[in-house]
């Protein structure tokens, strides 16, 4: 796992480097999180209906080899490329989460996530999701169980139009922007982390390049699912026993 600096003694082990602000990271009390290329391995299904998508709202379908390039761009250098209108992209959106909604059933969650979320969860962290995915489709693709640890979901986020959902979170949730961190694939998740003040988590298994991440200089950068926990709780916190009223309160309220 890189943290963005170098070595620092006393780390955890198998932690290679702390960042400037790993303090705000450590034992968060909200984590949220992006959704596909974070959670679900849905890259598959997007991409597909992104490409079925190009004749019915005038843009150009993409092969492997420019997938692989735009991988490395950010959404507006995305944007410009394929030559979109930004007045289209809420059309796309909307069309594009109804032809994800069909392929739900197939989309599996990245391996190790499940086990990740329970921990979190375990370690009493309150759990949210900000996507431009519909809630049902996420739902769907989490499983009841799964779904059941998230104390809410942001969903239909615009492009470019996360940090106002994850400001949203932090007044549902009252808890202060020091106290959570944002985690996600693309650099736009690394922007609205920041925007909403708000830590903020990288991944390389998603869509963006491990490159184009670091260069949006997020909190931390993990490169696999089973760093997540350690990274967020290096030390793992004594919780009260399961059904006493201390877990009770502690346990995340229903979504509203």
């Amino acid at each position: 796992m890189n943290l963005n600096r170098g070595p620092v003694d006393g780390s955890p082990r198998g932690y290679s480097a702390r960042p400037l602000c790993y303090d705000l990271v450590m034992n968060p009390r909200l984590v949220v999180f992006d959704f596909d290329g974070t959670l679900a391995d849905s890259a598959g299904s997007v991409m597909r209906a992104f490409n079925e998508s190009a004749g019915r709202f005038g843009y150009r379908r993409l092969d492997d080899a420019e997938i692989a390039v735009l991988r490395g761009q950010d959404n507006r250098a995305i944007i410009r490329a394929l030559g979109v209108p930004m007045w289209k992209l809420p059309m796309i959106a909307r069309h594009m989460r109804r032809r994800i909604a069909e392929d739900a059933g197939s989309i599996l969650l990245f391996p190790g996530a499940a086990a990740m979320l329970r921990e979190l969860s375990a370690q009493g962290a309150v759990l949210a999701i900000v996507t431009s995915n519909e809630e049902a489709t996420v739902c769907r693709i989490l499983g009841p169980e799964l779904a059941g640890l998230f104390a809410m979901m942001e969903c239909r986020a615009l492009l470019f139009g996360k940090a106002p959902l994850m400001r949203r979170v932090l007044r549902r949730t009252g808890l202060p922007a020091e106290a959570a961190i944002a985690i996600g694939d693309e650099a736009r998740d690394i922007e609205a982390a920041r925007k909403a003040g708000i830590a903020s988590g990288a991944v390389a298994w998603g869509y963006a390049t491990p490159e184009l991440l670091r260069s949006r200089n997020p909190t931390i950068f993990l490169e696999r699912m089973e760093d997540v926990a350690g990274a967020l709780f290096p030390i793992s916190r004594v919780l009260p026993p399961p059904g006493s009223p201390a877990a009770t309160a502690a346990a995340p309220q229903a979504r509203g």
